[in-house]
């Protein structure tokens, strides 16, 4: 008689459900899109600021090439530019007199007593640890984070104290202009708190500063232009005077009195002969009143 076999089953292995699984994990799907959004808004202010600073690089441009050699609307270009795109409250445009001392030459938005105390005192030498002394030695962006914890204010320097007690500056950051070489000017910028300006602002202020040499420079340049176009003016002017009163001394006289009198800046000129020891007077333009007309008196 056949015995049966008895099968023995072995106990089944557990399987994992694959949603138990995913539930143990964390989606990063969530995460994710919170972080492309973040990446997103930064991308979208920085074009914006780009823009912005691109829209103000234009206008300080065009306002150079429209200004005909005149600094003060650059200047004041700048400064409203430069504020407001640094989230200063106001600023101010020096210019280097030599010697260490400077001259404001422009401001923006300066509170009313600190407006008046720069106008009484216009050229004035810097603090030695100030923002402007330390530009100029250091050819290089110079901030002060509270202006109050500096030198110049606990020894009371007028200018530091009337910066901090007229303007309530805290924190100023200067640029200084550079040509060749050389420290032309300083263009600062201020806040009434504490808040020390971010690389990238200061970066914008040295690229004005840049643009502001480029406008003193094409200023020097087209000054110098009118000078020889007037010179060559009134070089033309004589001649044309001589070739056409041959042997007359007398017209030739006025205009180069004429002429060397609008040049110079002058009054009024005269001209001598000279004669021996002595010089006579053959010509007068523009004469002081109650001077009498040449006579051939001898000096």
């Amino acid at each position: 008689m056949r015995r049966r076999r008895t099968m023995t089953r072995k106990p089944a292995k557990t399987r994992h459900s694959p949603s138990a699984t995913t539930r143990q994990r964390p989606h990063p799907a969530s995460s994710t899109i919170a972080d492309l959004r973040e990446q997103v808004s930064a991308l979208t202010r920085e074009l914006a600021e780009a823009r912005e600073q691109q829209t103000a690089t234009s206008e300080v441009l065009r306002v150079i090439s429209s200004s005909r050699g005149e600094l003060e609307p650059v200047f004041q270009t700048m400064l409203e530019n430069a504020t407001r795109l640094c989230e200063a409250k106001f600023g101010v445009f020096f210019l280097h007199e030599g010697g260490g001392l400077i001259r404001n030459v422009a401001s923006h938005n300066v509170p009313p007593a600190f407006a008046e105390a720069l106008r009484r005192h216009s050229v004035f030498r810097p603090a030695a640890d100030g923002v402007f002394a330390g530009a100029m030695k250091t050819e290089q962006a110079v901030q002060i984070a509270d202006l109050t914890a500096t030198r110049g204010y606990t020894e009371r320097q007028q200018p530091t104290v009337d910066a901090i007690e007229l303007g309530g500056v805290r924190t100023i950051v200067g640029v200084p202009m550079l040509k060749d070489n050389e420290v032309i000017g300083v263009i600062a910028i201020f806040r009434q708190e504490v808040r020390p300006f971010t690389d990238k602002q200061i970066a914008l202020l040295t690229s004005f500063a840049n643009q502001a040499v480029i406008a003193i420079e094409n200023a020097r340049l087209l000054s110098e232009l009118r000078e020889s176009l007037d010179q060559q003016t009134a070089t033309s002017e004589v001649l044309r005077v001589i070739s056409s009163s041959p042997g007359e001394l007398e017209p030739v006289f006025e205009a180069l009195l004429a002429n060397a009198k609008q040049l110079c800046g002058a009054k009024f000129g005269n001209l001598y002969l000279r004669e021996g020891d002595a010089f006579r007077t053959v010509a007068l333009h523009a004469q002081r009143p109650n001077t009498p007309r040449p006579d051939g008196a001898r000096h």
